[in-house]
């Protein structure tokens, strides 16, 4: 198995749990920001850890790494990326637009066999097989993962499971039921990148209820702070947030919790200081075929 290096912490994990080792691939950057990438030595299915927040170079270190791989002798090349970047752009919005989501699977195709990752944002996409058409392809759910951790913290059995708009009804209400717990999903109306309007159809049922905001991607924050505020207008006893993918900096952390969020916790799909739910027992089952091949 092999990894970037930004993905050792939680390839790590994944490696020792499919009793595999591990090598960190070795990027060297040139004067002028180009990249020499150093493979280990492949095995004949060799799976390549990398997430892919701030994915530009990852994905053109990608791209040499499998070339370096496939030349050394690997015959089927797997790539597990938990964050799977450009999945955003799925249509042309506006004229003249790109569809990122498009480029970025014919790209990863002509490389690798198969792709492994976590609840990638496909919301007016089918499914993933749609992304990678040409290659196999798996989207794992974090919420087994998520729904164990908070049962260790034993969530309180009044609590409400709350979803930001309707695109979010599906692992909300997964985890709600999960936890044996209600949930309510919020409509929401976005006016650019950072505004948004948040209500619930019924906030009365949330009054003096504890709050659990699920949310798939934490970028700008925007979003979940809109959301936390209905909760409080509604009467919410306490408010905390579950994100699959923290892709939030330090200072809209402190917005996050300035708005009436006690505590945030995320997958480790993306290296985060809010990281507390590990991945690795689940894309471990998504690859135990790649083991006995």
């Amino acid at each position: 198995m092999q990894c970037l290096p930004r993905s050792s912490a939680a390839a790590q994990r994944l490696a020792q749990r499919l009793k595999l080792p591990l090598h960190t691939i070795d990027l060297h950057r040139f004067p002028d920001r180009e990249l020499r990438v150093t493979v280990g030595e492949p095995a004949s299915t060799t799976i390549v850890f990398a997430s892919l927040p701030d994915p530009n170079d990852k994905l053109i270190a990608l791209m040499f790494a499998a070339e370096a791989l496939r030349r050394g002798g690997a015959w089927r090349l797997v790539l597990v990326c938990p964050y799977l970047c450009y999945m955003r752009q799925d249509s042309a919005f506006h004229e003249g637009e790109a569809v990122s989501q498009k480029v970025i699977g014919r790209l990863l195709a002509t490389s690798f066999d198969r792709v492994v990752t976590v609840n990638a944002h496909l919301h007016r996409t089918k499914d993933i097989g749609a992304v990678f058409p040409s290659i196999e392809a798996a989207d794992v759910s974090a919420i087994p993962a998520i729904a164990g951790a908070l049962r260790e913290a034993a969530i309180e059995a009044t609590t409400v499971v709350v979803g930001p708009d309707e695109e979010s009804r599906p692992w909300v209400s997964d985890l709600a039921q999960r936890l044996g717990l209600a949930h309510a999903v919020a409509s929401k109306s976005r006016r650019g990148d950072r505004a948004v309007e948040i209500q619930f159809p019924d906030p009365a049922f949330l009054r003096d209820r504890p709050a659990l905001l699920i949310d798939d991607i934490v970028s700008s924050g925007g979003t979940l702070a809109a959301c936390a505020a209905a909760l409080r207008a509604a009467g919410c006893g306490s408010i905390d947030a579950v994100v699959v993918h923290a892709l939030f900096s330090s200072d809209v952390e402190q917005n996050l919790r300035d708005a009436g969020i006690r505590t945030i916790r995320s997958t480790d799909s993306v290296p985060h200081p809010t990281n507390v739910v590990a991945l690795d027992s689940a894309l471990a089952d998504a690859l135990r075929g790649e083991l006995a091949a």
